[in-house]
């Protein structure tokens, strides 16, 4: 999976309560409606930590604005619980059909839904790839030899 930063929807966002993504991607008015199937690639970058039992769900979502005010939810994840929210797990990927985007929005963000929560800490990194097919997240400092 070739990961491009023009696609890069957050970088160890932290979240604590439900937020959408530090970046949006803007589609531009061209766009095909019917063409590859959109998949979103979230890593926990630090492991998500709460008193309760929080879980944390990720939503693709379109807007017509580029503060991605009035969200339409495209496609979205299971509720995660937060013991399955370790740091350097494998990667979390939530599809969606790009001809199910509404008219006119233009504008694609993830959304991170915090339910019996809050998080007291948690950080993931998302990007918008081409495909589901993951490789192994190591965490830094690794030498290959």
């Amino acid at each position: 999976m070739l990961l491009d930063e023009l696609m890069k929807l957050s970088s160890a966002q932290p979240v604590t309560s439900s937020a959408v993504s530090t970046n949006s991607i803007d589609r531009g008015p061209q766009w095909p409606g019917d063409c590859t199937p959109l998949c979103a690639s979230i890593s926990v970058d630090q492991s998500a930590t709460a008193s309760g039992s929080a879980t944390v769900a990720f939503q693709i979502i379109s807007s017509a604005s580029a503060d991605m005010s009035s969200p339409n939810v495209v496609a979205s994840s299971d509720a995660i619980p937060k013991a399955a929210l370790i740091a350097h797990r494998p990667l979390i990927f939530v599809k969606a059909e790009s001809k199910n985007l509404p008219a006119g929005h233009r504008y694609l963000g993830l959304q991170y839904i915090v339910a019996n929560g809050p998080l007291t800490a948690g950080k993931f990194t998302a990007y918008l790839v081409e495909s589901a097919i993951g490789a192994p997240v190591y965490g830094s400092g690794f030498t290959v030899a």
